[in-house]
């Protein structure tokens, strides 16, 4: 009992350290997000400086000072992000517009293939869902050259399409979603079908609501990856007036570190709330489809 109590607490203990190594960072940004300008400065002057030796010719080396509590609490960095550079919030919504086609039909386009690789019998199943594995383990770096050729092809370069298309076609959902589709039992679809109904009514009355913690699992993933994209904007989109706020956000602190601390801080706000939101669904989302 003594052992099993011990590795308990140095379990418990190993996991909090863990826990605040990751949660650091945020807490970090977050209030020196509301810091002065000279104070960050002078917190990150070791940063800046040509040397790391102090000017004073001590031979003390300087190191960055980390403060979680501002000496003053100062809101202009955010008046600035929010009213003065309108450039911003032009990104924000440039995500919003890229994300939220991506979410809705990659839900809507993976449900549907799931449910054909679960729930239907057809020829060559098992070796066409093998393909879809193939496809998803293969590096982003591979497919990107393909995607733009096709791109380049329709005429989509330039166009948001050109990212949101390929988004919603995207193999993981199809993954995420067959694998909770398998455990709705055979018999409910074979008992509806005495009973008259078809495919389309068995999808949407019966399998949808029995995976809805999969498809809110399946939203929150997607929305995590595609609101952090950066090689696809880069890539498709020729009009930096047409960048997600992922890619504006390494320009935004050129001459202003606090105005960067603010905009960083905005910018995860989203995430954080959709995480917080449904982190139920997304931990049993994760346990029911196998992922490790």
């Amino acid at each position: 009992m003594v052992r099993k109590r011990l590795r308990k607490v140095a379990l418990t203990v190993f996991l909090v350290i863990i826990a605040v190594i990751f949660i650091f960072p945020l807490l970090l940004t977050v209030s020196n997000s509301f810091m002065s300008e000279g104070e960050i400065e002078e917190n990150y002057r070791a940063v800046y400086a040509d040397s790391v030796l102090s000017s004073n010719n001590t031979g003390a080396r300087r190191f960055v000072n980390l403060k979680l509590i501002p000496d003053e609490v100062v809101l202009k960095q955010y008046y600035t992000v929010l009213i003065k550079r309108i450039q911003f919030l032009f990104m924000f919504w440039n995500s919003v517009i890229i994300v939220v086609p991506i979410i809705a039909g990659q839900v809507a386009v993976g449900s549907l293939a799931a449910y054909a690789f679960s729930k239907l019998r057809f020829r060559w199943r098992e070796q066409l869902f093998f393909v879809y594995i193939v496809v998803m383990l293969m590096p982003f770096k591979v497919t990107l050259v393909p995607n733009y050729i096709v791109a380049d092809r329709l005429g989509l370069i330039g166009d948001y399409r050109a990212i949101i298309l390929p988004g919603i076609f995207s193999t993981f959902g199809v993954f995420l979603l067959r694998q909770f589709m398998s455990y709705v039992p055979d018999q409910y679809i074979e008992a509806a079908k005495i009973d008259g109904a078809g495919h389309f009514y068995i999808f949407s009355r019966i399998v949808l609501p029995l995976v809805k913690s999969g498809l809110a699992a399946l939203a929150i993933l997607v929305f995590i990856d595609n609101w952090n994209m950066v090689e696809q904007p880069i890539i498709f989109l020729q009009d930096a007036m047409k960048l997600p706020l992922s890619v504006y956000l390494s320009n935004i602190n050129k001459g202003a570190i606090g105005v960067a601390f603010a905009a960083s801080t905005i910018y995860m706000l989203p995430i954080i709330l959709v995480f917080l939101y449904g982190e139920n669904y997304l931990v049993e989302g994760i346990q029911l489809s196998g992922i490790k």
